[in-house]
């Protein structure tokens, strides 16, 4: 029979990790949420939502095929939103993106050569998308450094030192220094509507909103979150059904797009503190550290007035820093995947800048062009190598009839 001790020490894995990604990322979901168009009140609802989805779909999956299946919000995605800025038709039609993103991982669940061609995007330049994506997020820091000292330089030495000596706290850690910061320099919660509230946002379909939210905010949610989330799985001997993973979650977020979330996905970065050994020693059993995750997320999510209230009083240069702070891995991550190998690089490097450059060209945001001149590029530049010959005969070495 299980001890209660090793059980526990399944739990506690779950409940920090639950931490550990709430706390490392909302700051992006809220800064992503508002600068679509999302009032505070649609944005906490949107953070309410996207942490009870999560409870709901790692609790069921968890109990469902007995692994440690980790959930998240696409973090990927939120920063994506954060660069794309004011849509035509505001919050509702950034809602109908979010309905048309949920029913493309819906398909591709239903339909394996779709999550076959996504995972067929060329590496290169599918990071250098979302490091385009992100790249501005992650200068925050610097210019909060510039423009607020006093309150961004306590939060950028925490993260350093805590990045040094207990990297999975590097965010949280600098998040509760801007939270005393704030604290200390501002007026206080006194007043602030601190109780979880939930807004119903009807949805508006515009195609250039789709075209620019929905259909880059699928593929950064396949290629950087579902297929390492995969990945992370089978480094620890989990194999768990992508497809039946990828219904259950675009089902999910589709039930939260109207009140505001922007796309559930399978987590990375904590799958690793849930399904590893230090998680419980029978690999049939770290399940329960996903059961605890759901559970510690929809309580967090109860406090989302509280992170809205929180954003609201800190300055929005130090809220985007510690945003860009949680996202200097990703980045990392993603530029090396775009030009660690030779081929396709040029390819990567065009990629990277048009998506960087913010643009928009008919109402059509800059990650869609970007993804659009890189494929072009890659069609563009790319050479058949033709076959070493064998000198001894007149066909290619290797070809068998």
């Amino acid at each position: 029979m299980e001890g209660a001790h090793v059980r526990m020490q399944a739990i506690v894995a779950g409940l920090v990790s639950a931490v550990v990604g709430y706390a490392s990322s909302f700051t992006v979901v809220l800064a992503g949420l508002r600068a679509v168009g999302a009032t505070p009140g649609q944005a906490a609802s949107g953070l309410l939502a996207l942490c009870a989805g999560i409870a709901a779909v790692a609790i069921f999956l968890g109990l469902r095929y007995r692994m440690p299946i980790s959930i998240a919000w696409s973090t990927p995605g939120a920063a994506l939103l954060a660069a794309t800025g004011p849509v035509p038709g505001g919050f509702p039609a950034a809602v109908g993106a979010f309905l048309v993103c949920a029913a493309l991982i819906v398909l591709a669940g239903l339909s394996p050569w779709l999550a076959r061609a996504i995972a067929a995007i060329p590496r290169p330049i599918a990071g250098a998308m979302l490091a385009g994506v992100i790249l501005s997020l992650c200068t925050a820091p610097v210019r909060a450094v510039v423009d607020i000292p006093l309150l961004a330089v306590p939060v950028v030495l925490t993260w350093a030192i805590l990045q040094r000596y207990r990297r999975q706290w590097a965010v949280p850690g600098a998040l509760v220094a801007a939270v005393i910061g704030i604290m200390a320099h501002g007026p206080g919660l006194s007043g602030a509507a601190l109780r979880p509230s939930i807004e119903l946002t009807a949805p508006a379909l515009n195609l250039s909103v789709v075209v620019s939210i929905a259909i880059p905010l699928f593929l950064v949610t396949m290629a950087a979150q579902n297929v390492p989330g995969m990945a992370v799985m089978a480094t620890y001997g989990y194999a768990p059904p992508l497809l039946p993973v990828l219904v259950t979650t675009g089902l999910a977020s589709a039930a939260a797009a109207p009140f505001g979330g922007h796309a559930l996905n399978l987590a990375a970065i904590t799958a690793a503190l849930t399904a590893g050994p230090d998680t419980h020693p029978d690999p049939g059993r770290r399940w329960i550290a996903t059961v605890a995750l759901g559970a510690g997320q929809l309580t967090l999510g109860l406090g989302a007035g509280l992170a809205m209230a929180l954003v609201l009083l800190s300055p929005p240069v130090l809220v985007i820093a510690v945003a860009g702070l949680a996202l200097l891995p990703a980045l990392g991550s993603s530029l090396a995947s775009a030009v660690t190998e030779p081929e396709g690089r040029e390819a990567a490097v065009v990629t990277f800048v048009v998506t960087a450059s913010g643009m928009t060209i008919l109402s059509i945001g800059a990650a869609f062009w970007g993804l659009v001149a890189g494929g072009l590029t890659a069609l563009l530049l790319h050479r058949r190598t033709p076959p070493a010959l064998d000198a001894n005969r007149s066909r290619p070495v290797g070809v068998t009839r």
